[in-house]
């Protein structure tokens, strides 16, 4: 059976947990205690030396440390229903709207609290090294966040998916961040109502509240 490294708190292993869902997998779950470190322990890091997760671990004991990997590696062994496109052109718009997503929306919000939170005072990248907070990078995170949901609600004028006309991994990458945005007070409201109503839909789905 697969094995997922998981927190339950954290918006980058949710992403695993909704694609395996949507896949109708299960999967063994291990929670990693990112509040107390646990993924700066000597154990975990012999796992995963860049101290993240998700980790996957395959039932013949390999080990994937990131969510592209994952979601790539699942895909192949699952193609049903396709997360990530299947003519050339829908897959690359599904990994070039996962990496907007990722880049834009994702990054920004974690630029925005690990150089604004004073509980990640020397944390402001994840990983088994320290590093000084910029505040200067918090506001422009800020910035660019605002961009991103500016761009991504006028592109959802007109459609209900964000790469294509099925539910992608890109979908799962938004629905993310939209409620990762909470944790630095800079949700969308009533000035984008593409996007309300498609997280209306995202909601629905049964892999919503993992």
């Amino acid at each position: 059976m697969l094995k997922l490294y998981d927190c339950s708190t954290a918006p980058s292993p949710r992403r695993a947990r909704m694609f395996l869902a949507e896949k109708g997998l299960e999967w063994e779950t291990v929670e990693v205690d990112l509040r107390n470190r646990e993924q700066l322990g000597e154990a975990f890091l012999a796992l995963n030396p860049r101290a993240t997760v998700p980790v996957l671990e395959t039932p013949d004991g390999e080990i994937i440390a990131d969510n592209i990997g994952i979601a790539a590696y699942v895909e192949a062994l699952h193609p049903d229903p396709p997360l990530m496109g299947t003519t050339p052109l829908e897959k690359a718009r599904v990994l070039a709207w996962d990496q907007r997503c990722m880049l834009e929306g994702l990054s920004a919000i974690a630029e925005v609290l690990r150089n604004g939170s004073p509980h990640l005072k020397g944390r402001a990248l994840p990983g088994p090294r320290d590093l000084d907070q910029i505040p200067d990078l918090a506001d422009r995170g800020r910035k660019r966040l605002g961009w991103f949901f500016e761009d991504v609600e006028a592109h959802l004028s007109d459609r209900d998916h964000l790469a294509s006309d099925r539910y992608s991994l890109a979908d799962i990458t938004l629905t993310v961040a939209f409620d990762f945005s909470k944790w630095v007070k800079a949700q969308p409201g009533d000035d984008h109502p593409h996007l309300q109503r498609y997280m209306a839909r995202m909601r629905e789905r049964p892999s919503y509240g993992l």
